[in-house]
């Protein structure tokens, strides 16, 4: 295996810091990037001050905590803009919100989970929102579930090696048991969630692959659970499978 030189290290890290205010509090002092990173203070510091200089982090001077700059944001925003993902589809989501008066969403596989990339919000008063570009495990949620059950053997079986976080108390956090639920989704061609990675939320979820065949993200209708009911799953779901199987088209999947 090729080592890595000093500057590919380097530049590791500061992904690395970067990447830690998307799964987490959106204010991060250097102490606490140090103990999750395993790194000294002091390389943290350095990071996050040549971070600031470039407008990708701002310290706030009273809590003495940085939180993403401008530039960051200028960076995601670009990215969600220039999605191909995203571009082929907003219109399928807005048909299938139209559908059923309820949320849909879009989500893209990363490494080491998945976030929401766009959603087009229900017409109910009450309804369900979810949160752009945070990065979420893929064991919680039908979003995920349903990637997770279509990755290769080997990163799904690194992915229920765990540890299996409860974001909820409805997330399956037993390997076996969401083993064999993801056995059930790849039957089906689809995942459900009820409560699993927000309390009361409800969803039904199919992936979306790209040409090459791999599973590259997924759409989702979601509402609260006490409207997202086995009655409506069932009525649903081959519409949301439908419409993923559309998106895998035009990203060039022939599957």
């Amino acid at each position: 295996m090729t080592e890595p030189t000093p500057g590919t290290e380097a530049a590791a890290r500061v992904a690395d810091v970067l990447l830690l205010f998307t799964d987490g509090p959106s204010r991060l002092g250097v102490s606490a990037i140090a103990r999750e990173l395993g790194l000294s203070k002091a390389v943290v510091h350095r990071i996050l001050q040549s971070l600031a200089t470039r407008g990708m982090v701002v310290l706030d001077p009273d809590s003495r905590q940085y939180r993403l700059g401008a530039a960051a944001t200028a960076l995601g925003a670009r990215a969600f803009r220039d999605s191909d993902l995203r571009a082929s589809a907003l219109d399928l989501l807005r048909a299938l919100r139209d559908e059923t008066g309820e949320t849909a969403t879009l989500t893209a596989l990363v490494p080491d989970g998945r976030i929401y990339l766009d959603q087009v919000e229900g017409t109910h008063e009450i309804k369900m929102t979810v949160e752009l570009g945070r990065r979420f495990p893929l064991h919680a949620g039908s979003s995920g579930k349903c990637m997770l059950a279509f990755l290769p053997e080997d990163a799904r079986r690194r992915a229920l090696a765990g540890p299996l976080a409860a974001l909820t108390t409805s997330t399956v956090t037993d390997p076996d048991s969401l083993a064999a639920e993801l056995d059930d989704v790849r039957a089906r061609g689809f995942a459900q969630s009820g409560g699993e990675r927000q309390a009361d939320a409800g969803s039904v979820a199919a992936p979306v692959f790209g040409i090459t065949g791999e599973v590259i993200g997924s759409i989702s209708v979601c509402g609260p659970r006490y409207r997202v009911t086995e009655e409506f799953v069932e009525k649903i779901a081959p519409r949301v499978v439908d419409t993923a199987e559309r998106i895998s088209r035009r990203m060039g999947h022939r599957g």
